[in-house]
């Protein structure tokens, strides 16, 4: 099967969960709901939990087992996106091509509708309901989406990068700004898959490290799309980074070069997966597949 038509298939699985889960529009409060669903069902490519259950498949087998916990790591990321594009972060009018969530229903319900996805994300993977896991990996599957959307993880990277807008740091402050805004929840989701698949000690280190690459060669590829794709490809304005004075992956290496960096990082991910068998081919795809399209 190609990346494409794996990615699409586990789109479409990652959907229908989230439309089953999350409450109609019409439920009241209706505007809460509406805004929750216009920007998590606004298009988005669901890399995380896609990744989240290829490193499930890539230790155990294929099961619907995943799909709660897949689905808590797009709600997480979904939520990120909305309070990124408020007027006090990045500002922004698009996201995924359409208008930013603060722009259709104001503000207020933009701030709310990110803070009860959110919390709906815990209260997915704390269910009681979750088939064939045990209390202790349910657990550590907590601590671990914890870990990645949180002070030590995707938060602190927002944090580092709007104290880092207009100053002239380092590549080492770049890299560890990233490490936690982009990195982290991409190494939650890898790790959640092999912990709920019952990866080994041995494997579950392979997956992390194999993450942290693919994590930085996810926003060296988001970089160079800010400089040179069009906002059809971007889903939202581009050349955001440079108005806001941020120094990017290009800015350090220029676009060839931080092409050339991403391939790097791929490799040396592919690489972290050699004592795995082709039921990793989906992760060692999707690796390429960052770098190449995102």
């Amino acid at each position: 099967m190609d990346i494409t038509t794996y990615l699409e298939q586990k789109r479409q699985d990652v959907d229908r969960f989230l439309d089953s889960v999350i409450p109609a529009e019409n439920c009241p409060p209706a505007t809460l709901h509406k805004s929750m669903r216009y920007s998590l069902f606004a298009g988005g490519k669901r890399v995380r939990p896609i990744l989240a259950i290829a490193a499930y498949e890539a230790v155990g087998v294929s099961s619907p087992s995943i799909l709660p916990c897949a689905a808590a790591l797009e709600l997480v990321h979904t939520y990120s996106l909305i309070h990124d594009d408020l007027p006090a972060m990045d500002n922004d009018d698009y996201r995924r091509g359409k208008l930013t969530n603060h722009k259709v229903f104001g503000e207020a319900m933009a701030i709310l509708a990110g803070d009860a996805l959110l919390t709906m994300a815990f209260d997915l993977i704390s269910r009681n309901s979750l088939d064939g896991v045990d209390a202790v990996a349910q657990i550590q599957v907590v601590q671990e989406l914890a870990g990645g959307a949180g002070n030590a993880g995707m938060v602190a990277g927002q944090v580092a990068d709007i104290e880092a807008e207009g100053k002239d740091i380092t590549f080492a402050t770049l890299e560890g700004v990233h490490r936690w805004k982009t990195g982290k929840l991409i190494r939650a989701a890898v790790r959640i898959g092999g912990i709920l698949a019952g990866a080994s000690p041995t494997a579950l280190k392979d997956l992390t490290a194999y993450a942290e690459e693919i994590g930085l060669a996810f926003q060296i590829a988001d970089d160079v799309l800010n400089v040179v794709g069009s906002r059809e490809e971007l889903g939202k304005d581009t050349h955001t980074d440079a108005s806001r004075g941020k120094k990017t992956y290009p800015a350090f290496f220029g676009v060839q070069g931080a092409r050339k960096l991403a391939d790097e990082r791929v490799v040396s991910a592919i690489q972290y997966l050699q004592n795995f068998d082709s039921k990793a081919d989906p992760l060692r795809d999707l690796a390429r597949y960052i770098a190449r399209k995102h």
